[in-house]
């Protein structure tokens, strides 16, 4: 059977779209229907059910699929091993990050990768942290990085780095001329904060609730970009990871204040989907990603220790959404 059949098929299934599955391959959206009524005549078996909106995999289709995603995946890992023996790391590499965490990092971590390995093929994409997680699930990216990350059944989570969250606001503000504040300092005060179903606003929450301090939320979103904006205008103190406020210290737009007396940590971590065969660019990209982590190895580890096991419980279920 035709390598590219399968693949096309494995691209439908993982776009859950007919018409963008045939633009990725050139082809259109008739054509990619005929790959796979082709091989339904040949399996003698349905493997999409087109009846429902929108389509479903039967069971043999959702068998068939893991067969061949893993056919697929060896032979481009393959062709790629082998196109690059002798050369210099020149294939690709596909990578989905939450938007603080791309912002905050990826940028110099890319430079410095294809400073290394001028001939490869970068790609990164910002996305929803629930996004992520999907165009990893589905193959579609070969690594993704998101806070608060936990294994599953489908997905892999390495420890990155821990980022300390800081008080931040604007260089008008009565804290402004300060170094650092406790949490209650922060008593009574109009705060922006993150939405109350993400998990940076249960830690948030919980740190301020321990010290028995209560604050004015005034505003509440998903992301850090849209919370520096409305701490800029000084509509309130936020609580953000360090890294995210950088440039915004430098450019003088706000003022970090380090926390006195508790620590409040966002984990960010490294999400694969298990069982997948990284190419030889991506396995040197995830390299280089650990070697930037902040997460100390576990005494008697050799490194960051995956927390979920096939006979362990599954961990909560979920991801950060704020970013």
């Amino acid at each position: 059977m035709h390598l590219r059949t399968l693949k096309v098929f494995c691209d439908i299934v993982n776009q859950r779209s007919f018409s963008r599955a045939a633009d990725e391959n050139g082809i259109s959206q008739s054509g990619a229907s005929q790959m796979v009524h082709q091989l339904e005549e040949e399996l003698g078996v349905k493997l999409i059910d087109r009846s429902k909106r929108p389509f479903v995999l039967t069971r043999e289709g959702e068998v068939y699929y893991e067969g061949c995603r893993k056919i697929v995946q060896r032979y481009f890992t393959l062709e790629e091993e082998v196109r690059t023996l002798h050369e210099d790391v020149a294939g690709r590499v596909s990578i989905a990050s939450i938007y603080s965490v791309g912002l905050s990092h990826m940028n110099r971590i890319v430079q410095k990768f294809l400073g290394s390995h001028p001939k490869a093929n970068v790609r990164v994409q910002y996305q929803h942290p629930n996004r992520v997680c999907e165009l990893v699930e589905t193959d579609q990216v070969d690594l993704g990085l998101v806070s608060y990350p936990h294994s599953t059944r489908q997905i892999r989570a390495i420890p990155w780095r821990e980022e300390p969250m800081v008080v931040v606001c604007a260089p008008t503000h009565p804290l402004a001329s300060r170094e650092s504040v406790s949490l209650s300092d922060l008593r009574g005060l109009p705060m922006v904060s993150f939405d109350s179903d993400l998990e940076i606003r249960h830690e948030i929450d919980r740190a301020l609730a321990s010290e028995r301090v209560e604050v004015q939320v005034v505003m509440e979103f998903d992301n850090t970009e849209t919370i520096k904006r409305a701490v800029e205008i000084d509509a309130g103190i936020g609580l953000l990871p360090a890294p995210t406020v950088d440039q915004e210290i430098q450019a003088g737009s706000l003022r970090a204040l380090l926390l006195l007396g508790a620590q409040i940590l966002r984990p960010v971590g490294i999400i694969q989907r298990r069982g997948k065969e990284l190419g030889k660019t991506a396995r040197r990209f995830l390299q280089l990603l650990q070697e930037h982590s902040n997460r100390a190895p576990r005494p008697g580890g050799d490194g960051p220790v995956d927390s979920y096991s096939e006979d362990s419980d599954l961990p909560p279920g979920g991801s950060e959404a704020g970013q």
